[in-house]
């Protein structure tokens, strides 16, 4: 019977070469299965390798873009947070600078220490929604009409205006840092009447 272990030194002129030939093919037979079976589990671990790795990539993505909507949260509240009382204190505004505009002459020559206060109080209101970042948006007559910055309550066609000019200004717009708040309401000229 021939030894288990194959012959590293096969001699094809020794007379018990075919037992030798036998023992090699034995020998090979038995490392043929494990070396499959190990670049099979080789080419498994690989796989899970792999669908680990994708998964982790994806993870690490999915938290980075979950900071950095977080950060893009905060910035806006920490920008446009105070939007919502801006917005109320707009009416507060207008009512100053309508009661303003109503004061005659007569008027402020009666009660100049009521208009100052009035025009004192506006003052330090825009002074105010100022420091938040809240700026006017105040066209002009004749102005263009700006739909991005400007609300048409009405439109009429005047002499001496081209169509798509601002012919009166109602009430100013607000603008907090670069959202609008609220557009300035403003009739518009149509073309002009022939």
């Amino acid at each position: 019977m021939a030894d288990s272990k194959p012959n590293r030194d096969f001699d094809p002129a020794d007379e018990n070469a075919d037992a030798q030939l036998d023992a090699l093919a034995e020998g090979v037979a038995e490392y043929d299965d494990p070396v499959a079976e190990l670049e099979g589990r080789i080419a498994a671990l690989e796989a899970e390798k792999n669908e680990i790795r994708d998964r982790l990539m994806r993870a690490l993505a999915d938290a980075e873009n979950t900071r950095k909507r977080a950060e893009k949260d905060r910035r806006d509240a920490q920008l446009y947070g105070g939007s919502k009382l801006a917005r109320d204190m707009l009416p507060v505004y207008d009512n100053l600078s309508r009661a303003l505009g109503a004061a005659t002459d007569e008027t402020r020559a009666a009660a100049a220490g009521l208009v100052d206060g009035v025009e004192l109080t506006l003052r330090e209101l825009t002074n105010i929604l100022g420091k938040h970042g809240v700026s006017r948006v105040a066209p002009a007559v004749g102005d263009t009409f700006d739909p991005h910055q400007h609300q048409a309550m009405f439109e009429a066609p005047v002499p001496n205006f081209k169509a798509g000019q601002i012919i009166q200004v109602m009430a100013d717009g607000f603008v907090l840092h670069d959202q609008l708040l609220r557009p300035a309401q403003v009739g518009v000229s149509s073309s002009p009447a022939n």
